[in-house]
């Protein structure tokens, strides 16, 4: 999942494709790099971002959305919020990529009604204003499991069938280095919800933790982490790096089909 911020503020790119032309160029490298699909966010959702109004939002992401639903990869949608669902299924998302998963009033039932549209669940302490001050947690990896069980179960309650479905464990969402690990190492504890895992570590601050790298150099750590979470049961990565993440991909593929 090839990432595209159409945003001032991201905390990797902000700024750098914020208008449509420089988004869609964007976009077409990403196509190009093999993305399998690409993931459109209108609002940034880092810690301590702010949130924008549903009209700025939807003049940043529908424009973009318009311009790539005729290209071979499907679109997601990266938003909460309802009337940014609604709008961009009606322009031709074809996944929503919801932080928020699907709690905010009204959204498990726009997903239902568009039986076409898949949806990603992921689990998140807090908001993104606020949610780093102090995560805390008894059981990280249990509770945010049963989170997302949860989630499973009100979207399916809702009308939304299981294989429409995909989850994230919310990697830097309120939690620390130490929780993030923890996630990571026991990545293969959320694939028995039977839902695919989608894993967005791509050149978050965990890495530069870890290795003391800035945002702009941490393309070799973020590599091993999405290596590291293929190895452990993800389906889906999310990732600024395409074509480095590809071939990083292509070559634990080939080691995991090659017969004894």
């Amino acid at each position: 999942m090839g990432i595209i911020n159409v945003t001032p503020d991201s905390f990797s790119d902000g700024g750098l494709y914020l208008s449509t032309q420089k988004a869609l160029a964007h976009a077409k490298k990403l196509i190009d790099e093999g993305a399998d699909l690409l993931d459109i966010g209108g609002e940034s959702t880092r810690p301590g971002s702010q949130s924008v109004s549903i009209d700025e939002e939807l003049s940043r992401v529908i424009p973009v959305l318009e311009a790539l639903v005729n290209t071979k990869i499907p679109i997601s949608i990266d938003t909460s919020k309802p009337e940014i669902m609604k709008q961009a299924i009606a322009s031709g998302a074809q996944m929503i990529n919801d932080i928020n998963a699907l709690q905010a009033p009204g959204a498990l039932e726009i997903i239902a009604q568009n039986n076409h549209v898949r949806v990603c669940l992921m689990h998140m302490q807090g908001m993104p204003q606020s949610m780093q001050n102090n995560p805390y947690y008894s059981h990280v990896v249990s509770e945010v499991k049963t989170f997302l069980q949860h989630r499973i179960n009100a979207a399916i309650a809702a009308g939304i069938s299981q294989d429409r479905l995909i989850i994230d464990p919310g990697f830097g969402f309120g939690k620390t280095l130490t929780h993030n690990l923890m996630l990571l190492n026991q990545l293969h504890e959320f694939t028995k919800l039977n839902v695919p895992v989608l894993v967005g570590l791509s050149r978050k601050s965990m890495l530069g933790s870890i290795t003391g790298n800035n945002v702009s150099n941490r393309i070799h750590e973020s590599i091993a982490a999405a290596l590291l979470a293929v190895s452990k049961g993800a389906k889906i990565v999310r990732v600024h790096d395409v074509k480095a993440s590809k071939d990083a991909l292509a070559v634990y593929t080939a080691m995991q089909n090659c017969s004894a």
